[in-house]
C-alpha cells in the first residue's frame, strides 16, 4: 500500500525526517526496579501502532524513551539513521506527544493556545496555523472561546491539535481516548486516519480495547515491562488481547 505524503488536510514539515522507528533490545531501569525489559518493534511511515498492556505494563515508560524525555538502560531507539542518544533536540522537533497533561492555558482562547505553540515551534505564520488546526478538530466556530469552558473532549481535541502543530513525523498518545464521549471519540479516530494517510507514524498506548479495535496496524502486547507477542493487524482487539495476556 503507498501512502501520500502530504495531502492538503494535513502536511508534515518535521526538519529532521524519517520513515520508520526501530526500538531494538530496549530496557530501563529505575534503581534496582525494571520498568521496561528487552522490548523490540519496528514502525513505518503511513502506520498506527498500538502499546496495549495493563497499568504497569511499562507503556508510558517506553512512551517517554520514544520522545526522548528518557534515556533506555540498555538498547538503541533508531529514528531512521538518527540515534536519540546524539541527536535528541534535533528530534524533539519531529516528535508529537500527547499525555495525561494535556499543555493546554485555560485563561487563553483555543486560538491564542495553538497560535502559542506554533510561534514556540517556530511554525510560519502561526496565527494561520492555529486557524486550520480548529478547522481540523472542528472547532473553528469555538475559537475565540477560553479553554476553560472547554468539556474534556473538546480540551482533547484542542491539545491533539497543540502535538501536531508542528507537523511531526512521530506522534506519541498516551490513553488518548480517556473521558472521550463518542463524538469526539470519532474525531479523534478520523484525525489518526488522516495522519496515516499523510504519512506519520502513529504509536496510541491505550486500554481502551474497545475503541481501539480496527485501528491499528501492528499492536504491541506488554505486561510488568515485558513484551508478550507483536501482532500484525490485529482483528477481535479484546479478544487478541485476552489470548496473549493469558500465555504463561
Amino acid at each position: 500500500m503507498t501512502h501520500s505524503t502530504s495531502p492538503p488536510s494535513t502536511t508534515l514539515r518535521a526538519s529532521v525526517d524519517f520513515s520508520d522507528l526501530t526500538v531494538d533490545d530496549v530496557s530501563r531501569h529505575f534503581g534496582r526496579r525494571r520498568a521496561v525489559s528487552r522490548i523490540s518493534f519496528q514502525a513505518s511511515r503511513g502506520s498506527v501502532l498500538g502499546l496495549l498492556g495493563p497499568n504497569g505494563a511499562g507503556k508510558s515508560t517506553l512512551l517517554a524513551m520514544l520522545a526522548t524525555l528518557l534515556r533506555p538502560s540498555t538498547g538503541r531507539i533508531r529514528y531512521g539513521t538518527y540515534d536519540a542518544t546524539e541527536q535528541a533536540a534535533a528530534l524533539r522537533a519531529a516528535i508529537g506527544v500527547l499525555g495525561h497533561d494535556l499543555f493546554l492555558y485555560p485563561e487563553l482562547t483555543a486560538q491564542e493556545n495553538l497560535e502559542f505553540f506554533a510561534a514556540l515551534y517556530g511554525v510560519e505564520k502561526p496565527r494561520d496555523a492555529a486557524s486550520r488546526a480548529l478547522q481540523q478538530a472542528g472547532l473553528a466556530d469555538r475559537a475565540g472561546d477560553l479553554v476553560s469552558s472547554f468539556s474534556r473532549g473538546m480540551r482533547q481535541r484542542v491539545a491533539l491539535e497543540r502535538a501536531l502543530i508542528h507537523g511531526p513525523r512521530l506522534l506519541l498518545l498516551d490513553e488518548p481516548f480517556t473521558g472521550l464521549d463518542d463524538a469526539s471519540t470519532g474525531v479523534l479516530a478520523a484525525r489518526l486516519g488522516s495522519l496515516r494517510q499523510a504519512g506519520a507514524i502513529v504509536i496510541v498506548a491505550t486500554h481502551d480495547l474497545d475503541l481501539a479495535d480496527g485501528m491499528f496496524d501492528r499492536a504491541v502486547f506488554l505486561r510488568e515491562g515485558r513484551m508478550l507477542d507483536v501482532v500484525d493487524r490485529p482483528g477481535a482487539l479484546r479478544s487478541t488481547y485476552r489470548d496473549v495476556m493469558s500465555r504463561a
